[in-house]
């Protein structure tokens, strides 16, 4: 799109935009894909040189972006100037938000404009289907045998470069080495991966970011002359596509109804935990909090912690001891495994949704006892994410242990009303007896909670670390918490006002104005009286209609990426509901060329790698990070990004060459293709 053109300045003009959402960043027709990394990134140097805007229509959604390798920094991430056009060397973007029949307030860059209806989705399970298992896909056999030379190339050769580097340079080796009479101050061993493996690719792991991470998102331009052991940071910023922040719903934004909340917010309460402070080192704000949350989630009662690592690592020593059984799902988080392990309890593992294994397990346990004295169990605890859980409580019911359901990507992300694992299969909440999340994704916070019965959650407040050694949230992340949770949530108007906490009372308690207990049931809409008296939300965020919205783009972003890749022949783990997509890549060296291709691009893609040790040293991997704020124009862009780097780099392994279907199918498939049932998605 050009520079000088706009979009309709009335919604009724959108609604008559009959003509699909054309895209930018459409290139003519061009050459065969080039067969290597290197002829690859030259053509896309050239193509990005000789690329042209053309102009189109108005859409009736936000085009793909087309951007240039960097432009120099402005004083506004978000909001862009014509000046920052004409700085950015062709970077087309709109000066002013497009307006919107979907009552966005947001601006372009944080949040895509999308008014076609086929292009959303609801996140929830058909009752009576089987749930999707869990199937790790192996690769051929000479991709899994170059992945191992590799690494044991790299680690010879770092060994050989330890060997010389210690006699020829001790300077460097210093704090590996004995000296003056202290021992090493770092492990040589311990190390090694660190500093002859991850540093050599650490481009890939620590990109800094500057603005908000909505849609799009500025990346300060750097470059390295000592293999990343420093960084040389440029003045000028490259905005990218962004697929790789936990921004779940779009909540983290600069402009708009949670921005203005959280702004008013400080200016009541200021920045840090200082002021109306209440028993115990939280101010109303927290009760209110807690007990949002609690209502957000169908439970009766919540507690919050200003860090999600936190909230499983000392809550967990509280639920169990010496003497109990944590059973863990082994795709748990490491934050599970660190409470676990403080709490002294023992553990055993399990299979991510084999029912099966799981109860031959559980009957083993139960039948067998504590080690050694064989008395049974003080408690069992079965912790879980995104669990098959309708077949988790038939044998919860049967053997009588507590269920610990970690949500901390789900909450918020999936589900009919966006209540996370048991909204998304229509299960009482209350049937769970600890349901854990956090606030960093899906509602652009921090922290986390815990959510439970009334009685559980006091004896948490006594018993666990975080209580009495963590620092309390600040008042601008518990506002922006109530605004994007009331969002998702809506408010009932109609019934009162104001909402007065008492010094004294208790999180589950709240004295209202009319001094009167109202029943909320899980989900509807959140009383007025609930939140804050001086919490303002526009009507289209209190009303929920932009909530129901978010969801339902987010869904289908999500299922879109995940089946299109899977079609694509790329190989994928997780459940296509999940915002989090990982695409394997296996060998260390195209980790870091796949997030310089997709970087590199004519419009660059910022990409999250995971690799060792947060994954098996073996299946490193691409984590996409889907959000509401991306339109089905990016998801495109995306996948077609991934195919062209994927011949390059020879990626596709999941099916077989016959049964994929061509980028410009999926693209055009979108809406049969998210529609697939769960138990489908493979079978064409």
């Amino acid at each position: 799109m050009p520079v000088g053109s706009s979009y309709p300045t009335s919604p009724m003009a959108l609604s008559r935009s009959s003509s699909p959402a054309s895209s930018i960043f459409k290139k003519g027709s061009s050459p065969s894909p080039p067969t290597s990394a290197k002829s690859y990134l030259s053509a896309l140097s050239t193509r990005a040189r000789n690329a042209q805007c053309n102009s189109s229509p108005p859409p009736n959604s936000t085009p793909a972006l087309s951007l240039s390798s960097s432009f120099t920094a402005s004083t506004d991430d978000t909001l862009l100037t014509e000046a920052d056009l004409d700085n950015s060397h062709g970077l087309a973007l709109p000066v002013r938000p497009p307006t919107s029949e979907q009552n966005y307030t947001t601006v372009h860059t944080e949040f895509g404009h999308c008014s076609n209806e086929e292009y959303r989705r609801t996140s929830s399970h058909t009752p009576g289907t089987p749930v999707p298992s869990h199937v790790e896909r192996d690769p051929p056999y000479y991709i899994l045998l170059s992945t191992y030379i590799s690494y044991l190339i790299l680690i010879v050769l770092g060994h050989v470069r330890d060997f010389l580097g210690k006699r020829f340079y001790p300077k460097s080796y210093r704090d590996l080495m004995p000296r003056d009479g202290y021992a090493p101050l770092n492990s040589d061993f311990d190390s090694f991966y660190t500093r002859r493996l991850k540093l050599r690719m650490n481009e890939c792991f620590s990109q800094p970011v500057t603005g908000v991470a909505g849609r799009t998102i500025q990346i300060f331009d750097r470059f390295t002359t000592d293999y990343n052991h420093t960084q040389i940071v440029l003045d000028t910023r490259t905005r990218a596509l962004n697929i790789s922040s936990y921004n779940y719903l779009g909540f983290a934004q600069a402009r708009g109804g949670c921005a203005d909340a959280v702004e008013e917010g400080i200016k009541l309460y200021g920045v840090s935990t200082c002021g109306s402070m209440l028993e115990g080192g939280a101010t109303d704000l927290h009760t209110v909090t807690e007990s949002l949350v609690a209502k957000f989630v169908g439970a009766e009662a919540a507690l919050i912690a200003s860090m999600g690592f936190a909230t499983n690592a000392t809550f967990i020593p509280a639920l169990v001891s010496k003497g109990c059984l944590v059973i863990s799902d082994e795709l748990n988080h490491a934050s599970i495994r660190f409470g676990v392990r403080y709490s002294g309890a023992s553990v055993r593992s399990f299979k991510h949704n084999d029912i099966k294994a799981l109860e031959t397990l559980l009957r083993e346990v139960i039948s067998q006892g504590q080690p050694k004295t064989h008395r049974p169990w003080k408690k069992i605890l079965l912790i879980g994410t995104m669990i098959d859980l309708p077949a988790i409580l038939a044998l919860k019911e049967k053997y009588k242990f507590y269920l610990f359901v970690d949500e901390a990507h789900s909450i918020g992300g999936i589900g009919l009303h966006g209540r996370g694992v048991a909204d998304y299969f229509g299960i009482d909440p209350k049937k769970i007896d600890v349901l854990m999340g956090t606030f960093t994704k899906s509602f652009g916070g921090a922290g986390g909670y815990l959510a439970g019965s009334k009685a559980l959650i006091d004896r948490l407040r006594i018993r666990s670390y975080t209580g009495p050694y963590a620092e309390a949230m600040s008042p601008p992340v518990l506002t922006q918490i109530i605004a994007s949770m009331a969002s998702i949530m809506s408010v009932d108007t109609s019934a009162g006002h104001d909402l007065h906490v008492s010094p004294h009372s208790s999180t589950s308690t709240l004295h209202h104005s009319t001094s009167s207990e109202i029943e909320y049931h899980h989900p509807g809409p959140i009383p007025e009286r609930f939140l804050p008296s001086w919490l303002n939300l526009p009507l289209e965020l209190s009303s929920g209609a932009e909530g129901r919205e978010r969801l339902r783009r987010l869904s289908f972003n999500s299922y879109y990426l995940h089946r299109g890749l899977d079609k694509l022949g790329f190989i994928t783990y997780g459940h296509p509901c999940s915002p989090i997509v990982p695409l394997l890549l296996y060998n260390p060296a195209k980790m870091m060329m796949f997030h310089r291709m997709m970087k590199d691009r004519q419009t660059p893609i910022i990409t999250v790698v995971v690799a060792y040790p947060a994954t098996p040293l073996i299946t490193s991997r691409v984590r996409f990070c889907v959000s509401a704020s991306h339109t089905k124009e990016d998801i495109d862009c995306i996948l077609r990004a991934c195919d062209e780097i994927g011949d390059v780099l020879d990626l596709k392994h999941g099916i077989s060459k016959n049964e994929r279907w061509s980028v410009d199918e999926v693209c055009s498939r979108a809406v049969e293709l998210v529609n697939l049932p769960d138990n489908d998605e493979h079978k064409e």
